[in-house]
């Protein structure tokens, strides 16, 4: 039974509600957001907490070491616990820009890496791990890369598996190895950025094809393809970005065979196929021998371990592809692709992966719940896609987000030729804090609701 005399921010706990001590630290964090709790207001001691709640002094000590791993608090010695000034992290931009995994809630990812890399450097050669590697990943990694692919394809010979720096750098190897200056790629009006600027650095000619609510219209490539002859056609079909599209099975049999019948080779983009819900089959199981497929760690795990895989079936161009890889981006980080196979084969990364995927569709809960009939979302993957009121154009709300501290990425960042959709993409992901999210949609929602203010002049 809870003391009456309570401090004002703590309500009364539930025996529902989770570990008494991050019910604690969760009240904490949420007086401190809502400004019951200010900076260098004095906590309770913890032994006098602990007797109000009738709880063990062990169980109020987490709950305040949880509290100043959040930047809560902070200890004065003698003088006792306070509630900390907000760092300037607490007051800087809330990113909802960026497409990055959210960090999953329960797992503790400091202890993952140094776990991970003692392993690794218990299992390894340390200068094998500070050399050059030239073959597109060692046989560790590429077999690692075949169990990653499994849910995708099945069993694999990892030996038509390469690990690449990335997905950006795969793309554009894909590019110098398999086009030439002029060729065009055959991509979505709205697509990957990534793609338009390789495309563009390389000299080739990215072209728009006709696209729907169901993603790129067979009928439209076919067209494109004859008109056209491109080198590539480009496709990122599950949790499109930027729109998060998936197409569907049937349309994804019809894409390959339009690439059959024309002789076209596809790009099949595919960061967020182990992060949808019951996502189709890859389009590459449906034309093996005209797609390029690839799968990076940075959507489902994390962007520091520069890891991705390339299903390539032919090894005369597996060969052209490494040359053209070696040709600016040598090879992925032995130390941190040796870490992602340590993950994978040890169970790591599947967790992490289930965590991120957990974390990623709380996230669209909440977008969904806060910006009601503007949101698109799919429920799951980084990101959603918002067409904007007629009265805001998306370069305009962009700004103005800004404004508010809140960054947001307009659809002509995502625009394949002059047209473009009035729309943002909001990434779910990028604000490790859930409150600070929620925060950032609020605001984000009453600046959708209100008309853009007139243009004025600064006087001064």
């Amino acid at each position: 039974m809870q003391d009456e005399h309570l401090p004002t921010w703590l309500s009364r706990l539930s025996v529902r509600g989770g570990p008494r001590f991050l019910q604690i630290a969760d009240a904490l964090q949420a007086a401190v957001a809502n400004g019951s709790l200010r900076p260098g207001d004095r906590l309770p001691a913890q032994r006098q907490l602990a007797a109000q709640l009738d709880l063990d002094l062990t169980t109020i000590t987490r709950a305040y070491d949880e509290a100043r791993r959040r930047h809560l608090l902070e200890g004065r010695g003698a003088r006792g616990t306070y509630v900390a000034a907000p760092k300037v992290e607490l007051t800087s931009v809330l990113d909802l820009g960026m497409n990055t995994p959210p960090p999953p809630d329960g797992v503790d990812f400091d202890d993952l890496l140094k776990q991970g890399v003692s392993q690794v450097l218990m299992r390894a050669d340390a200068h094998l791990l500070m050399t050059y590697h030239l073959g597109g990943g060692s046989d560790s990694d590429r077999k690692a890369g075949a169990r990653w692919l499994e849910p995708m394809f099945g069993a694999l010979d990892h030996r038509e598996v390469v690990v690449c720096p990335g997905a950006q750098a795969a793309i554009a190897a894909l590019i110098l190895a398999l086009t030439e200056p002029g060729d065009v790629i055959l991509a979505e009006p709205a697509t990957y950025p990534g793609l338009l600027a390789a495309a563009a650095q390389f000299g080739r000619r990215s072209v728009a094809v006709e696209a729907d609510a169901h993603g790129m219209v067979p009928e439209a490539l076919e067209q494109a393809c004859r008109q056209h002859q491109p080198g590539l056609v480009y496709l990122n079909p599950t949790l499109q970005n930027p729109t998060a599209v998936t197409i569907g099975e049937r349309r994804r049999k019809e894409l390959a065979g339009v690439a059959q019948r024309c002789n076209a080779r596809i790009v099949e983009d595919d960061p967020y196929w182990l992060l949808a819900e019951a996502p189709p089959p890859p389009i590459a199981t449906l034309a093996p021998e005209r797609v390029y497929y690839i799968s990076t760690l940075s959507k489902c795990l994390t962007p520091g371990l520069r890891v991705a895989f390339v299903l390539m079936r032919e090894p005369h161009e597996r060969e052209r592809f490494l040359a053209a890889l070696r040709s600016f981006a040598l090879m992925a980080a032995p130390l941190t692709a040796a870490l992602a196979t340590q993950w994978i084969f040890d169970g790591s990364a599947g967790a992490l992966m289930e965590g991120v995927r957990k974390e990623a569709r709380l996230r669209h809960r909440m977008a969904r719940d806060i910006l009601a009939g503007r949101y698109s979302g799919a429920g799951d993957g980084l990101h959603a896609w918002l067409e904007l009121p007629g009265y805001w154009n998306s370069s305009q709300l962009a700004r103005a987000a800004g404004s508010e501290g809140i960054a947001v990425t307009p659809a002509q960042a995502f625009a394949n030729g002059s047209a473009s959709v009035n729309a943002i993409r909001i990434s779910l992901g990028s604000i490790k804090d859930r409150a600070r999210l929620q925060a950032g949609l609020q605001r984000l929602s009453h600046l959708l609701a209100r008309r853009p203010e007139p243009f004025g002049a600064a006087v001064v």
